[in-house]
């Protein structure tokens, strides 16, 4: 008889939808690993309880499995050995998953970045002298608009990392 474990992946499947397809034979393994990344992060966005759904051992189905399916296969051909390629999508799913996080603690208003921004500006206004790396980093971010940007900023470090580490392997 099947029971809550069963009916937690029926749901993770309904909702997850299919595997990112790869694109064109064109793309290579950044393109296809951002673009993965990228659409995970948004569905984790647009149902948050996943986030608590997919962690753990736990019942996996095929729409789960064909998703980490694509971001390995993304990865072929690049000198990588198979653990190398399991953590870079371990990687890239708790980037994703971390910001994602961070949305749903926000509430309603959905931008972490920009109530830490509110709320650190209201303290480096009454503390800011004690703080003064903070302080002209939040003044940058105000200046230039850097804001919502964590998820791209931390999804191009993971793959300029991925990318020397291919590089490596194929010297």
């Amino acid at each position: 008889m099947p029971g809550k474990a069963e009916l937690v992946a029926l749901m993770v499947e309904a909702t997850i939808g299919e595997a990112p397809l790869p694109g064109g034979p064109r793309r290579d393994w950044r393109e296809q690993l951002g673009d993965w990344a990228r659409r995970l992060a948004d569905t984790f966005h647009r149902h948050p309880w996943l986030l608590d759904a997919t962690v753990g051992p736990r019942v996996m189905g095929p729409r789960e499995l064909a998703w980490m399916e694509q971001a390995l296969a993304a990865l072929d051909g690049t000198g990588l050995s198979g653990a190398e390629r399991m953590d870079a999508v371990v990687l890239l799913t708790g980037h994703a998953r971390g910001i994602a996080q961070q949305a749903r603690a926000a509430g309603p208003a959905g931008d972490p970045e920009a109530q830490l921004s509110i709320t650190l500006g209201e303290l480096m206004r009454a503390h800011g002298e004690r703080y003064p790396a903070l302080t002209a980093a939040l003044a940058s971010v105000t200046q230039y608009g850097g804001q919502d940007q964590a998820l791209e900023f931390g999804l191009q470090r993971i793959l300029d990392g991925l990318g020397l580490l291919i590089t490596q392997r194929s010297n």
